[in-house]
């Protein structure tokens, strides 16, 4: 059995498979220290469904191939929007139109404004 990789390995290894099946728009958001679900999310853009499902199946083979045994895979089915959780990255991966309309991306990266007193 190997040992779980560390975040940035696993972080390596996804953007690299990314690049390789011609992902569009990739975008890494660094969590850590902001969040405790996760320290990296990825979002990034398939040109159509089809395209979208294999980059997921891709990236989730090469998780693994590192010794990430399980990881957890939504939307496969419909691939217009699906996620894989390695523990400490999460991957989004859109249809262009449903990446825009979700705008993950702005949500996490934005910084709120700040409540005012009474």
């Amino acid at each position: 059995m190997k040992a779980r990789p560390d975040a940035e390995t696993t972080l390596h290894l996804i953007l690299s498979r990314l690049d390789d099946m011609k992902a569009e728009d990739t975008v890494t958001i660094d969590l850590r220290g902001k969040s405790s679900l996760t320290d990296y999310m990825v979002v990034t853009t398939g040109r159509v469904n089809r395209h979208v499902g294999a980059i997921a199946e891709d990236v989730a083979k090469g998780l693994k191939g590192i010794g990430i045994e399980a990881p957890h895979v939504e939307g496969l089915p419909n691939c217009d929007w699906v996620l894989i959780d390695s523990g400490d990255v999460i991957v989004h991966v859109f249809r262009p139109e449903v990446r825009e309309f979700y705008n993950l991306e702005k949500m996490w990266t934005s910084e709120k404004p700040a409540v005012k007193a009474r």
